[in-house]
């Protein structure tokens, strides 16, 4: 009797795979003494008889790598029969220390780490199921193998996975979506993107790096910047980080960074289209605030008069979509206005804005105080 812990039978090939995968697969060979021993217990009905004779088992075979880890995964199942999570779980990281990238001691683990609400190690799984992943078909090619051959053997240890990879890299995902530390939280995302180079999470996660980074957070604009644009190397037509680029590349003062500012903002009203009479929330939102950025930027390069159409329709595209970004264009539109002494429009739109609760609003009542003021003197 051969015992397999993965996919492979044969043992030709589990050391054929030895080349092309990093995947571990356990082999408990038929005949020897750990398969005797191993035969007894799956014959055993008792579970408390049988936790004392997987000890047994682990003590016996101490010094085999393959029965240390079989014999421990195991051992975790039933402790998680019984019921003890704490001690399934210990067994099973000696299980994950003897086969690191075996993805059904990984799945187990990480199952048990999640109803302990361990989110450190549920992420230590996943990346340790990313980095295997990756790793197939890294190797050199078998002596004797030919290219087509070793691409069917890559292909075929991918296929044989693919469901756990799955799973583990949802596992990741959702301690990143959970952690509320951002140095925590930012550190799960740089160990994600390495893990996971191609994960179906990567806008996802782009967007909680530029959150975790940016104001409120950890405040890093340089490593924002440096985050968002390799994202955008990957994917240049994400709308929610050309917008957090722009945003962040608008409040810098120098002249590249301000002309960033516009070419981005730019892009998204193009690839939004909001301008189109089909055109729904998830459209007029970014292409508003792409609007209000980017008149801004034209503040910065001091074109005010160019400004304030962008203002004017960031102001309708927003209107009932989000209080404070459309808070902030009436704002902008204001100080616009204001600033080239078109005071009376400055203040029917000034006026708006102190409407909205919010942080804009205490601003747009000083600036329209000031406004008034100018009018009363007539300027």
């Amino acid at each position: 009797m051969k015992r397999t812990l993965g996919l492979w039978v044969l043992v030709v090939l589990v050391l054929a795979a030895v080349a092309v995968s990093q995947v571990d697969k356990i082999v408990i060979a038929a005949g020897t003494p750990e398969d005797q021993a191993l035969e007894a217990i799956t014959k055993e009905t008792d579970g408390q008889k049988k936790i004392a004779m997987y000890q047994d088992f682990l003590q016996k075979f101490a010094s085999n790598p393959a029965a240390v880890a079989y014999g421990n995964w195991q051992l975790a199942q039933e402790y998680q029969t019984a019921g003890d999570l704490q001690k399934a779980f210990e067994c099973g990281d000696k299980a994950v220390t003897a086969a690191p990238h075996n993805f059904d001691i990984l799945v187990s683990q990480a199952t048990i780490a999640q109803k302990l609400n361990d989110a450190a190690k549920m992420f230590d799984y996943s990346e340790k199921a990313g980095q295997a992943y990756e790793g197939i078909g890294k190797g050199p090619k078998p002596e004797g193998m030919s290219d087509q051959d070793f691409e069917v053997q890559v292909a075929s240890d991918k296929d044989a996975v693919k469901s756990s990879y799955d799973f583990l890299e949802g596992v990741g995902f959702t301690a990143i979506t959970d952690e509320k530390d951002p140095k925590k939280r930012m550190s799960y995302i740089e160990r994600f993107t390495a893990a996971y180079p191609s994960s179906k999470y990567q806008d996802q996660v782009s967007q909680y790096a530029i959150y975790t980074l940016g104001p409120g957070q950890l405040n890093d604009t340089p490593r924002l910047i440096a985050f968002g644009e390799k994202t955008l190397a990957a994917n240049p037509n994400s709308v929610p980080t050309l917008l957090q680029l722009a945003n962040t590349y608008a409040d810098e003062s120098k002249p590249a960074s301000i002309a960033k500012a516009v070419t981005y903002s730019q892009k998204v009203i193009t690839l939004t289209k909001a301008d189109e009479p089909n055109a729904d929330k998830a459209r007029k939102l970014p292409a508003g605030v792409a609007h209000s950025t980017l008149g801004y930027a034209y503040m910065k390069q001091e074109k005010t008069a160019a400004a304030i159409p962008e203002f004017k329709t960031a102001a309708a595209l927003l209107k009932g979509q989000d209080d404070v970004s459309y808070a902030t264009a009436l704002y902008r539109l204001g100080y616009a206005y204001a600033k080239l002494k078109r005071n009376s429009e400055a203040r029917d739109v000034l006026m708006e804005a102190v409407k909205i609760p919010g942080p804009l609003q205490a601003p747009s009542q000083d600036l329209l105080l000031k406004v008034n003021a100018a009018r009363a003197q007539g300027k």
